[in-house]
């Protein structure tokens, strides 16, 4: 494809007048003109057309990020109470012991039964083992029973018993295999509170006894489980036998009981007898340990 040269060409206009120009010839027609030129493109705004059209344009801007900034203080607002900047301050942790916890005292006062001083029996003639931080003293009994001197802290609730007398009865894979009659305090009321739950804290301690102190897993069949009075003060006591297997252990049986007494403090008496089946002979001494209970 060629582009085609422009012909000159001359026209008389209208009064003789003779006009030149650059026209294009069409093939068999009158000569045309070019078509005119356009129009000269609009000037640029000036300067405060310009500035008006940036501050429009900012104004947007700035409402958009307004209309957000509301938007996040109202959620802020309904979110917090009221108070979109205070800081919430965590839970205060809760610090009385697992017992206390697990155990709130009752409104009333159901395992201290009347009000007035409870009569205590006088004290068992012979040997005493007395638990001046339990509160209590009980039966002490001669060979092969010997001195608990340990500080022996079992369990999830880690009651720590410091009194008492115990003897071992077989060595095995897991060590000493004792009999035991042990006591200990345990803190089990808040410290504005004198009064026990004791059916819950006496549950809470037996049940840790079971599930802390013996092969897993273990039959248990009960014996006793109650509320009553050890030496004239409010106890629970639980009684009952379990059966287990453990490696190289002779033992697959014994009898338990534990009492929980309430000793009029923040902190629980308790009191825990534990016989293997291979000493049965030994096993009256639970109710005869329990019987010799006295305050301090």
């Amino acid at each position: 494809m060629s582009e085609q040269t422009p012909e000159p060409f001359s026209w008389q206009q209208a009064g003789g007048r003779i006009g030149s120009g650059l026209v294009t010839t069409a093939p068999g027609g009158p000569p045309v003109k070019p078509p005119p030129p356009p129009d000269p493109a609009a000037p640029p705004p000036d300067g405060p057309q310009r500035r008006r059209r940036q501050m429009q344009i900012f104004g947007g801007i700035a409402g958009a990020i307004l209309a957000i900034g509301l938007t996040v203080v109202l959620i802020l607002v309904f979110s917090s109470e009221g108070d979109p900047f205070r800081s919430k301050e965590s839970a205060p942790t809760d610090v009385r012991p697992p017992l206390a916890q697990a155990c709130p005292a009752p409104s009333g006062s159901p395992s201290a039964g009347p009000t007035r001083t409870p009569s205590v029996p006088p004290p068992p003639s012979g040997a005493r083992t007395t638990d001046d931080e339990a509160g209590i003293s009980y039966k002490a009994y001669g060979a092969p029973w010997v001195p608990w001197t340990d500080v022996w802290r079992a369990g999830t609730l880690e009651v720590p018993y410091r009194k008492g007398q115990h003897f071992v009865t077989e060595q095995y894979s897991g060590g000493s295999y004792h009999a035991s009659i042990l006591s200990a305090a345990v803190p089990a009321a808040d410290n504005d509170a004198v009064t026990l739950n004791l059916e819950c804290v006496g549950r809470q301690v037996a049940a840790d006894v079971r599930a802390e102190y013996y092969p897993q897993p273990n039959t248990m069949e009960p014996i006793r489980d109650e509320l009553t009075k050890l030496g004239g003060r409010p106890a629970w006591v639980s009684e009952f036998r379990l059966r287990f297997q453990a490696p190289g252990l002779t033992a697959t049986e014994e009898l338990s009981a534990v009492a929980v007494i309430d000793v009029g403090k923040t902190t629980a008496a308790v009191l825990y007898i534990s016989i293997p089946g291979t000493h049965k002979q030994w096993d009256y001494i639970i109710d005869d340990v329990l019987a010799s209970v006295r305050p301090r």
